[in-house]
């Protein structure tokens, strides 16, 4: 089976957590944890990252696999030897990818790398030096204009897309008939969890739905202290953040509740959690007899190994996508694995389309 060589934008928690994993299940003792352990016929250890950007001098210029555990990432390390062959990280363009705020705390935050911005034409290159199949998007929430660029690297560089991100490109018309018209399949956006705050949340308003119990209010507050979690101190950058989770739940939910009556999204950064993520979960609803029925929940995860074990089958259906000549959103890999995906479906559909669209796949390549 030949390599997916990927790109990574952004060598944060979710990129040390994805690089590492990959890595782990190089061992033939290693095999709990993944969501599928082949897709289209790719195996995890399949995938091979060629190339890092990032802006942060802590990373620019270093090996891939020594950048993953620079400064402020904090996630959790549970493979230490990791194998990126060359793959080095170079400078990208700031743009907006980087709140003021991130560069005043020189431990938690982002050192800024002084040296020129890399330009499109010098990262486009690097794309295809490199020769990527998939570029995959970890900027920080807010960065509208930085994932807006790296998109047009993608689209001129001639690279499929995983965009993890709430910057809506997937499921934007205008930028996923681009896709088509270049020929490239993307996946997005905003990542899941693999068990976190979003799915639970929406596997709970489904089972409320199918009891016949009626939701009237619901709220998911979230903690944490990674540098995603600091990064959304600046409340202006979580516009499409909040959108994205909040349409996430709105959807699986029988009747859609009115705004007053919902309230997703992060909620404080404590610094002592680290890569930690705490949900604070509550749902109030009306059972029979108009009685009321409430239920709380509390969820600790590692927040970067929860969001890389979608990332990697999404990175394997992209990869699956092109070998077939697919091209645009992925409908059913953006479903299950994206809170924004271009048509939302209840995980039932989701992953029936799934498997649908995997075994066409498997047929084709016959």
């Amino acid at each position: 089976m030949t390599k997916i060589r990927v790109a990574i934008i952004g060598i944060g928690n979710c990129a040390s957590s994805l690089v590492q994993g990959v890595s782990y299940y190089g061992d033939a003792d290693n095999r709990d944890g993944t969501i599928y352990e082949f897709v289209g016929g790719y195996a995890v250890t399949d995938v091979e990252f060629v190339l890092g950007v990032d802006v942060d001098a802590r990373k620019v210029g270093r090996p891939l696999a020594e950048a993953i555990f620079a400064r402020p990432n904090n996630t959790k390390v549970f493979h230490q030897n990791v194998d990126c062959g060359s793959a080095r990280v170079i400078k990208g363009c700031q743009l907006d990818g980087v709140a003021a705020h991130m560069t005043q705390d020189k431990e938690r935050g982002v050192v800024l790398d002084e040296s020129a911005d890399g330009t499109r034409e010098e990262i486009v290159a690097a794309i295809k030096e490199c020769r990527a199949d998939v570029l995959l998007n970890f900027l920080p929430v807010g960065s509208q204009k930085a994932t807006e660029f790296y998109i047009e690297c993608a689209l001129e560089a001639g690279v499929a897309v995983v965009n993890c991100m709430p910057v809506f490109i997937a499921s934007d018309p205008a930028w996923e008939a681009r896709f088509r018209e270049h020929g490239l399949p993307i996946v997005g956006d905003d990542i899941k969890a693999q068990v976190g705050a979003t799915i639970v949340h929406r596997t709970l308003a489904n089972l409320f739905a199918t009891r016949g119990a009626s939701i009237d209010r619901t709220y998911q507050l979230n903690t944490g202290g990674n540098t995603d979690f600091m990064n959304m101190l600046d409340r202006e950058r979580l516009t499409s953040k909040k959108l994205s989770k909040t349409e996430a739940v709105q959807s699986a939910l029988a009747e859609r509740l009115a705004d007053e009556n919902i309230r997703i999204g992060p909620s404080e950064y404590v610094p002592w959690q680290e890569d930690n993520k705490v949900c604070f979960l509550r749902l109030e609803a009306t059972q029979w007899g108009g009685v009321p029925l409430n239920i709380e929940l509390r969820l600790s995860v590692e927040d970067s190994p929860n969001a890389a074990a979608c990332v990697i089958d999404a990175l394997r259906y992209c990869k699956m996508a092109r070998d077939r000549g697919i091209s645009g959103a992925l409908t059913a890999p953006s479903a299950f694995y994206c809170k924004h995906p271009p048509v939302q479906f209840t995980e039932d559909v989701a992953i029936a389309l799934l498997e649908e669209f995997e075994a066409e796949g498997l047929k084709a390549a016959e």
